[in-house]
């Protein structure tokens, strides 16, 4: 099993830039996908960006492509999610979450640990 807490998160103005980390419990990081997800208000949960298990690959939703960068450290049993660039848009719970699929995941329903989620809070 594994135990995901994410940190990082506050109020930022429109332009800024924060980092979201992920910790992970457990000594089998490595062999999960890693996901961050993002869920606004009124809104359902939707996906932001996956790393796959070597950090070899990536991929982005379009809203979010050439601003943030999803990225890990094994050693560290961490995943991180740099965001620059924020616009009010992008105020939401963001979440981390594994998956042990061997690619990247992009649907919710393929994740199989989440964590408790960390504000973002963009102001105009």
């Amino acid at each position: 099993q594994v135990q995901l807490v994410e940190s990082g998160g506050g109020l930022v103005q429109a332009g800024g830039s924060l980092r979201l980390s992920c910790a992970a419990s457990g000594r089998t990081f490595s062999r999960y996908a890693m996901g961050w997800f993002r869920q606004a208000p009124g809104k359902e949960r939707e996906f932001v960006a996956a790393i796959s298990r070597s950090a070899g690959s990536s991929y982005y939703a379009d809203s979010v492509k050439g601003r943030f960068t999803i990225s890990r450290d094994n050693a560290k049993n961490a995943v991180y999610l740099q965001m620059n660039s924020l616009k009010p848009e992008d105020t939401a719970v963001y979440y981390c979450a594994a998956s042990r699929e061997f690619t990247i995941v992009v649907l919710t329903t393929l994740y199989d640990y989440w964590g408790q989620g960390t504000q973002v809070t963009v102001s105009s």
